[in-house]
């Protein structure tokens, strides 16, 4: 009976369908957007003050992320871990996992603030003017010593993704973003009888709105109705065969990030050390590249939670179905953006006109129209990438996909120097070459996708 009713419900109906993707990955559409919004209006409002704090703030955020990306992705892991075990039937295996992530944030974190002294090395090296050296090195330091939050949100949002719950993480989001928009705007330039702490004020706004995500994840998780449905209490001790899992799966995706950020700051920093303009030209378009990027990270939540979920309770046919599904909402999310960019560049980059006349930013302005209508190439590629790399990940197939990922970027970082430092192609070239390099490794993880293998993975099988 109930399998006749289901084979009789719409498409989009079924387990693993798309109304089944939107319900989990709408929230984390969101909740990443809402994410985007706090990075891209921190660099709105510095912007206003100059386009060297500007640059500093993307510089110094993105090696402060960079910091913490290896546990950032190992933590992490513990959405496809959870998901597999709710799929399993073992709900108290669940607050476990999250346990062992948590010991691992406390754990990462010094080692995190002892290589505070590279970072410092790494500015210093690339050539990067005065004017935007130090309050590079200022904002670096103030978002690596708020690490430990970042860990513990990503923890803690591990559970309500990998259970499918996560309009609690939307929520988190949402509030962290009116905290940050506000104390960035009253800390930035000295409202409120605050004095005006520039670039400073953005970093203690940005720690400010994670604290406050924080406390409404932790309160969600310690409330009465998860605390009894999924015994938390009794979760909160140290389990080595969960640990291991973890650390096994998990690694690979920390190291992805990990190397993957280093290759892109190292990118990032090549642009920076080309010329003012570029590094202003540079900074603009990745920020709005990021706003057609993170929230498909939504959707690869979504896919990834989804995915593990399905698989662990045995169904590798609806885990497809869902792959499927996540991969219908990335590409029409995707296709907006490329009308976006190409109909729209001059317009985009237009947000960042500095208030006062800036002739660095008159020369970045046209070179970022340029760069902003290339980069429509890659947003479907973007697309495809994001959802079977999150199928390969939610299954446990985490060390192809690291192997993949990593070896992309850290090709297009000698592309880039060569086409910068040796040949000394104009920035808009070098950009380009880029962008065609990076279109062709979406076809590779198709073809993993294809080959089917993640289908027979099993996770928590030997639990």
């Amino acid at each position: 009976m109930t399998e006749s009713l289901t084979l009789s419900s719409p498409r989009s109906a079924r387990p693993g369908g798309l109304r089944e993707m939107l319900a989990v990955a709408l929230p984390m559409v969101a909740s990443q957007a809402c994410e985007t919004a706090m990075m891209f209006v921190d660099r709105l409002f510095l912007s206003r003050l100059g386009t060297a704090d500007m640059s500093a703030s993307m510089a110094g955020g993105l090696t402060a992320f960079m910091m913490m990306t290896f546990f950032i992705g190992l933590i992490g892991y513990a959405t496809a871990l959870v998901a597999q075990y709710l799929g399993a039937g073992r709900k108290e295996y669940c607050p476990r996992v999250i346990t062992q992530a948590l010991l691992l944030a406390l754990a990462a974190y010094p080692l995190i603030l002892a290589a505070r002294p590279l970072a410092h090395g790494l500015f210093a090296a690339s050539g990067i003017p005065p004017a935007q050296l130090e309050p590079q090195q200022a904002y670096f330091d103030i978002l690596l010593y708020g690490a430990l939050l970042t860990l513990l949100r990503t923890a803690l949002a591990g559970f309500f993704s990998g259970i499918g719950r996560t309009r609690v993480i939307m929520i988190s989001t949402l509030v962290a973003m009116v905290v940050n928009i506000a104390a960035n705007y009253v800390l930035i330039f000295g409202h409120l009888g605050f004095p005006a702490l520039g670039i400073r004020g953005a970093a203690l706004g940005t720690l400010l709105a994670g604290f406050c995500a924080l406390l409404v994840l932790a309160g969600a998780y310690w409330g009465r109705s998860i605390r009894r449905e999924f015994a938390v209490g009794a979760a909160l001790r140290f389990d080595r065969e969960i640990l291991g899992k973890l650390l096994r799966y998990g690694y690979p995706a920390g190291i992805e990030l990990f190397l993957n950020l280093i290759a892109f700051t190292l990118m990032i920093l090549l642009f920076h050390g080309h010329s003012p303009a570029t590094a202003s030209a540079v900074t603009i378009v990745f920020n709005w590249d990021m706003v057609s990027f993170v929230p498909l990270l939504g959707i690869q939540i979504g896919v990834v939670s989804l995915v593990g979920r399905h698989l662990g309770a045995g169904r590798p046919d609806i885990a497809q179905r869902a792959a499927r599904s996540g991969l219908k909402m990335a590409l029409t999310y995707s296709s907006l953006i490329l009308i976006l960019f190409v109909a729209f560049p001059a317009q985009l980059v237009g947000f960042f006109a500095p208030v006062a006349a800036d002739a660095v930013y008159a020369e970045a302005a046209p070179l970022a129209t340029v760069m902003l209508r290339l980069a429509a190439f890659y947003v479907l590629a973007d697309a495809l990438m994001v959802v079977f790399s999150g199928v390969l990940r939610g299954a446990g197939d985490t060390f192809w996909a690291m192997c993949i990922s990593v070896a992309m970027h850290w090709l297009l970082l000698p592309a880039l120097y060569l086409a910068l430092k040796v040949f000394h192609l104009p920035p808009q070239t070098a950009w380009l070459a880029l962008i065609f390099l990076f279109l062709s490794f979406s076809a590779v993880f198709y073809l993993r996708y294809r080959a089917g293998h993640w289908k027979r993975l099993r996770v928590v099988g030997d639990s």
